[in-house]
């Protein structure tokens, strides 16, 4: 399975129930990487999407302990159980966890790869994903050159941001 997510300097990925930041080139790399594709992702991170509608082209699933939870167009599942039968389905490489803080934890030590954008900057967070660059399981394999945000597209001028793929070596 894949994991997608930016990250700040600390590997803070939100604050308040949103992205610490909205790049036109983030958002066009995930959604590069993600269309046609499994994402997986719990009902905080469903409710900050354009009117808490799924994510299209893509099979959401969403992981939600409540039987009465039914989001239009989503698969829902209660369990991590109910998750790993359902993705049974699915080509484990067109898998991707895309959040929040809760998901990515408990779905990190079954991730082979993933795809993070580095935000070279430190936003005041309430949610944050473990370091990979700190967990000796986990190793860089490609970045990219630096990128700029821009005041028309991104909620920030002059943000310094790049691409990164981390492959679990174990």
């Amino acid at each position: 399975m894949n994991l997608i997510v930016a990250v700040d300097k600390e590997w803070g990925i939100g604050y308040k129930g949103d992205l610490l930041a909205r790049v036109k080139g983030d958002l066009g790399n995930f959604a590069k990487l993600t269309t046609g594709k499994i994402v997986v992702l719990g009902s905080n991170t469903l409710a900050t999407f354009p009117g808490g509608r799924v994510l299209k082209n893509r099979t959401n699933i969403v992981l939600h302990p409540d039987a009465s939870y039914a989001p239009e167009g989503a698969i829902v599942v209660h369990s991590l159980d109910e998750l790993f039968e359902e993705l049974k389905k699915y080509d484990t490489k067109d898998v991707f966890i895309i959040g929040g803080a809760s998901v990515y934890r408990q779905l990190l030590p079954y991730c082979d790869t993933a795809y993070v954008t580095k935000f070279d900057k430190s936003y005041e967070k309430d949610a944050s994903i473990p370091n990979l660059d700190e967990d000796a399981d986990w190793k860089m394999e490609w970045r990219s050159e630096d990128q700029i945000s821009n005041a028309e597209t991104d909620t920030e001028a002059g943000l310094v941001y790049y691409f990164t793929k981390y492959v679990k070596v174990v």
